[in-house]
């Protein structure tokens, strides 16, 4: 793990490049996405599954228990059989996944409706090979099966359609919280007071700030890695360098080990602008900015640490501005990763720390 203090900007590696000779936007065919209609690989999908099934198992063992005792009886002969069929559906999707994304929309249905009616008739030959049931209803089963699986599918189709327009909200809102009007006007001024006595500084500073736009303007349904988040936080923080000085102290701690964590894009860049808002801003003698990352078995661990000033912290418990930002981190860390993300930020000794935990591969 390296662990540096920055006081000055960040490397001004340039943007852009100059594309190649061989081929240009227009000549490139248009890559034919891979979307795969329903994901069971995730843990979420995995709990919801379950749960869906053993309540249909529940419900249907009361039309024909006559007493308490009786239906958890039933409840338990049933799920000997339910519980090992639903988790071979999911078993089998998963290990599918890449095929079914190749597959046109109707394949995908039938081929995930099928696998529902051979899963289903597993359960009920695990019943009938243990005694439990002394004549087995495979045509039945089949076709729960098939239900189920039509129901669970339709479920995650209409979730998985569901985080298109709940990414472009929080995408807009995210927009509005981290380029405002008075960030770029400061950076520009900045560079503008650069031009004539330091240029190349003034280059180095516009060009994080193309980049910076760049990345905003890109696509927000694509995953980034935590690396490209940290070096586009760099880019920022070298901007803010410019106009704060010694008022801005960076600690970085970085785990080259975390850098491949998968993050919905300028995730990152938000919590290092509040932290330079509240934490900086007010305070006349700057603050400290920790960021730092980990990983810990399966998981990475993700901090955004600030100082702040001893009024706020001892009578404010939550800075006023953070909720739209810190709202709009957490959704979207939750439509990338489900229950396996998780997320946490509130005033802690002073300071003001942000930590996320997500899965160290996707």
């Amino acid at each position: 793990m390296r662990n540096l203090s920055i006081l000055s900007a960040a490397p001004s590696a340039s943007p852009t490049a100059a594309p190649s000779s061989g081929s240009s936007p227009q000549s490139r065919a248009p890559a034919v996405p891979r979307v795969v209609l329903f994901d069971a690989c995730q843990v979420g999908t995995v709990f919801r599954v379950v749960l869906f099934v053993e309540a249909v198992v529940a419900v249907g063992a009361m039309f024909v228990a006559t007493s308490p005792q009786e239906w958890l009886g039933l409840l338990a002969t049933i799920t000997g059989g339910a519980l090992p069929g639903s988790l071979l559906w999911l078993i089998l999707a998963c290990s599918l996944k890449k095929l079914l994304a190749r597959l046109p929309r109707l394949a995908q249905y039938s081929i995930g409706l099928l696998l529902g009616a051979l899963s289903a008739l597993y359960g009920c030959g695990l019943l009938r090979l243990t005694g439990v049931l002394p004549v087995a209803p495979w045509l039945a089963s089949g076709l729960a099966g098939t239900l189920l699986a039509g129901v669970a599918i339709t479920v995650l189709v209409l979730r998985a359609r569901g985080r298109t327009p709940a990414a472009t909200t929080a995408r807009l809102e995210e927009l509005q919280a981290r380029i405002r009007p008075h960030f770029l006007f400061n950076t520009l001024n900045s560079a503008i007071a650069l031009v004539r006595e330091e240029p190349a500084k003034a280059e180095t500073m516009l060009e994080d700030l193309a980049e910076l736009f760049r990345r905003a303007l890109a696509d927000p349904n694509e995953a980034v890695t935590l690396a490209d988040e940290i070096a586009l936080a760099e880019r920022y923080l070298a901007i803010e360098q410019v106009r704060f000085g010694e008022r801005l102290r960076i600690n970085w701690q970085i785990d080259p080990n975390a850098s491949g964590a998968k993050l919905p894009p300028l995730l990152l860049q938000p919590l290092v602008e509040n932290a330079v808002k509240h934490g900086v801003e007010p305070s006349p003698e700057g603050a400290t900015l920790r960021i730092r990352t980990e990983r810990r078995g399966g998981m990475v661990v993700i901090e955004v640490i600030n100082s702040l000033p001893p009024l706020r912290w001892a009578d404010e418990p939550l800075p006023r501005g953070h909720g739209i930002a810190l709202a709009n981190v957490r959704d979207r860390l939750r439509l990338l990763h489900d229950v396996q993300a998780q997320f946490r930020a509130g005033v802690d000794q002073g300071s003001y720390r942000v930590r996320i935990d997500i899965p160290a591969k996707s």
